[in-house]
């Protein structure tokens, strides 16, 4: 676990900041996987990433892997998902926003309670799963 909560247990911190952290935790994910692929334009790979990052797509990575969680993982996602943000993308359902929300809590808390192997496995399970023309 890594020192950011004085108090020692990351569920302490409020689901926008796990939120926060696991934005760019699943960024860093998505990017390892394309740079994995191999060598591409950066405008090409940043085109990528943000598909695979987007609100949109992050509740799609939701539905993929709802059922591999565990009921502590499905906790976390819930609080994050129905965090109370008064901000949302412009042209973004707020139903999506929401859900992506809680997978970024999700990856936030895995990262900081040192389940990096199991954020991993997510990750790879939302990418395995994922139709092919995506």
């Amino acid at each position: 676990m890594t020192e950011l909560n004085p108090q020692g247990d990351p569920r302490l911190f409020s689901p926008l900041a796990l939120a926060f952290l696991g934005d760019g935790v699943y960024e860093l994910l998505a990017r390892e996987y394309l740079l994995s692929r191999g060598n591409a334009p950066v405008g090409k790979l940043h085109t990528h990433t943000v598909e695979l990052v987007s609100a949109t797509a992050q509740a799609a990575a939701y539905e993929r892997v709802a059922a591999l969680l565990t009921p502590e993982e499905e906790t976390i996602y819930r609080r994050g998902r129905n965090a109370n943000s008064t901000k949302c993308p412009k042209h973004t359902d707020p139903a999506v926003y929401r859900r992506a929300t809680g997978v970024e809590a999700l990856f936030g808390w895995l990262y900081l309670t040192g389940q990096t192997p199991r954020a991993n496995e997510l990750f790879r399970a939302i990418l395995e799963s994922r139709p092919p023309e995506e």
